[in-house]
């Protein structure tokens, strides 16, 4: 597909989709989803700027106006927020008010998950209430307006103005009114924004009274007006006149304030009655933001930072099987590439037939997939109602998908099996898992470079690792290794000797043997020898070691004494080194937090430190907070730590404590 046609396809998804959730209320498509595509078509319409469609989304703000509600002209338009992901992004922002000569203040707010709102009062009198609309022209959504409580139908002063802000269902809200639909057999409604937002475009103002919204007040579109010179003085200016501004915003500083807020909020993000969804960045100074402007979809002065997405959607596009070092057959997916928590998914485990069938997974569906421990991509299961009647039927292959050996399943468990011991994709496997970041971490030794050794045959078993010095001019006259690679590659190898034991066990591919268990092994045996003489009795006396897992480790160092003595000779450490457990009664027991930079140590550094001496290190402060350590340019945890009385440590104090460590 080219990128006119692709330009194209993805105006109609989204314009389709608009129309779905603002003109149907009903959304066929997650926000994820959506940024994903909007991104995409932006990033293709500035490269292709010939192609770029007059329906194009990007030339809209909001969706679709509904002719069952009066229109309201909105004398400043409701512009959006371009949206920011991470904190490079975050920084480039700040770079980008930079670089037009201003040394900014910033206010941060947070992005509350509901339904922009603008209201206009006339000496002081509730006049009108209307959505975002298209930006331009919104729906008459007074007649509800009126029934929220937060909103005042008469402000302090009888003054002309027009405010806006966001109307929003609590959490406990949402809870208690699905609970009563529930008893009454209605379906239910799929989220608080989506309560809210359908709650105000309600004909019938009953409906939006019952269902307790709520508002905060966020912008005033003209402060000048009123002799405002900065958005902090707005809000503060909004909030005597009656109107309700939440009190989380912030004034501050710098970026680095404004990541400090991020963070915070980040942490406190569940605890909150209400739903965010990120946290907007504002320029403070109104004159500032005049001289940056906007473009023709957003103004430069402000963003909004989107969470990363726990839970998104993407397309599985295919099943594919891969064989382990143990021959284990995994089934995993492929996906359309989606964004999930920073970091950009293609693939996922779906680890046996079993667990593929309990899901009722079929390759086309659209699968619901989060990060398990923030780390791992795992796919939750499928949206049925999303199906088209194109999807394939999942299907279990019979023969391995490299040696074309009739796969075995062992009597009482799910997982297939390919029992060729030769089979080329298990030597590969168990190479790649030895060289691997919670094995031996031998830096240098990807995946890509092991197979490539292993098919010039320089890597055929683990002690081949270690003689890869002796194929040096072979290695270099390869594409991509130069000497400086190569000698990198060798001192990390000559480090990974000097792992402790609990490395080497789950290096060695044991089956069963996972890196907790390496590490339970190493701690209780303290040395190789005195695993390898370990009988199935006295492993089965370890706890956490059941029958099969003892049989496992009995019968591996029964078939492979040979390579341990080969790796003793290589000068491989077989001990358990272990981590000492130092105590202090500055550092032991006590919860740190750190605002500014400290000169002479790094964050990670501090860090380090402090949990060596079995402290804790947070992001936030709290009234379990022991100690702050404060360097230059502290930030808003330095107010917090001083309201709340807890002990502070200034750079000297911190590096007087530091220099005492040093000389025990």
């Amino acid at each position: 597909m080219n990128a006119q046609e692709r330009i194209k396809e993805l105006v109609k998804i989204l314009n389709t989709a608009n129309y779905n959730y603002y003109v149907l209320d009903n959304p066929t498509i997650t926000d994820q989803e959506y940024d994903k595509y909007l991104r995409e078509l932006i990033n293709l319409e500035e490269k292709y700027p010939e192609y770029v469609l007059l329906d194009s989304p990007t030339k809209r703000v909001g969706g679709e106006v509904v002719d069952k509600f009066a229109k309201i002209s909105h004398k400043i338009p409701m512009l959006s927020l371009g949206n920011v992901f991470n904190e490079e992004e975050v920084r480039d922002f700040d770079n980008r008010i930079k670089k037009a000569g201003i040394n900014p203040e910033y206010v941060c707010e947070l992005k509350i998950d509901g339904l922009s709102v603008s209201l206009i009062y006339e000496k002081g009198i509730l006049k009108s209430g209307a959505t975002r609309g298209d930006g331009v022209v919104g729906e008459d959504i007074t007649h509800n307006v009126k029934t929220i409580k937060a909103i005042p139908l008469k402000l302090d002063e009888p003054i002309d103005i027009e405010v806006r802000g966001e109307i929003y269902m609590d959490k406990k809200t949402l809870e208690k009114i699905n609970k009563e639909r529930a008893l009454n057999n209605l379906p239910l409604l799929q989220n608080v924004r989506n309560a809210a937002a359908g709650s105000v475009r309600q004909l019938d103002s009953k409906i939006a009274a019952e269902r307790n919204l709520n508002n905060f007040i966020y912008h005033l579109p003209n402060p000048l007006d009123y002799g405002i010179k900065t958005h902090y003085e707005a809000l503060d200016f909004m909030q005597k006149l009656g109107f309700k501004v939440n009190p989380a915003n912030r004034l501050v500083k710098s970026i680095s304030e404004v990541l400090e807020f991020i963070n915070e909020y980040t942490e406190k993000r569940a605890s909150l009655p209400y739903e965010i969804d990120g946290v907007v960045i504002k320029v403070n100074n109104i004159a500032e933001q005049n001289e940056l402007g906007f473009t023709a979809k957003y103004p430069r002065w402000a963003t909004a930072y989107k969470f990363p997405h726990n839970d998104v959607l993407t397309r599985l596009t295919d099943i594919i099987f891969t064989v382990g070092r143990t021959g284990q057959i995994t089934p995993n997916a492929v996906l359309e590439p989606v964004l999930v928590m920073g970091s950009t998914i293609r693939r996922a485990t779906l680890h046996n037939e079993d667990f593929v069938n309990s899901l009722g997974l079929m390759i086309g569906d659209i699968v619901e997939i989060h990060k398990a421990g923030d780390v791992i991509p795992e796919v939750k299961g499928a949206v049925i109602e999303r199906r088209t009647g194109l999807e394939k039927p999942f299907k279990m292959i019979t023969e391995c998908p490299i040696c074309h050996t009739p796969l075995i399943k062992k009597e009482g468990q799910v997982d297939y099996f390919c029992p060729n011991d030769n089979c080329p994709a298990r030597g590969i496997e168990g190479l790649i898992h030895f060289a691997s970041r919670d094995a031996m971490n031998i830096d240098g030794l990807g995946e890509e470079i092991i197979e490539d050794f292993y098919n010039a045959g320089f890597i055929n078993t683990i002690p081949d690792f270690y003689h890869l010095k002796d194929h040096k001019e072979e290695i270099l006259a390869l594409e991509g290794f130069g000497r400086k690679s190569f000698n990198n590659m060798l001192e990390a190898l000559e480090n990974s000797k000097h792992n402790s034991l609990e490395k080497l066990l789950f290096g060695l591919g044991i089956p069963g043997i996972g890196s907790k268990t390496a590490k339970l092994l190493a701690e209780n045996y303290g040395h190789i020898d005195n695993l390898m003489a370990a009988t199935k009795e006295e492993l089965l006396e370890i706890k956490d070691i059941g029958d099969i897992l003892a049989e496992s480790i009995v019968k591996f160092f029964k078939e492979n004494r040979n390579l341990i003595d080969k790796l003793k000779m290589l000068d491989i450490n077989m001990k358990y080194l272990g981590v000492q457990k130092l105590t202090n009664e500055n550092f032991t027991n006590k919860k740190f937090v750190m605002t500014g930079t400290i000169s002479f140590m790094t964050r990670d550094e501090i860090k380090a430190l402090i949990e060596k001496y079995n402290g804790t290190f947070s992001e936030s402060v709290s009234k379990k907070t022991d100690v702050v350590i404060v360097g230059d340019a502290p930030g808003s945890k330095y107010d917090k730590a001083r309201e709340l009385g807890i002990t502070i440590w200034n750079e000297d104090m911190f590096k007087s404590i530091v220099d005492t460590l040093d000389n025990n």
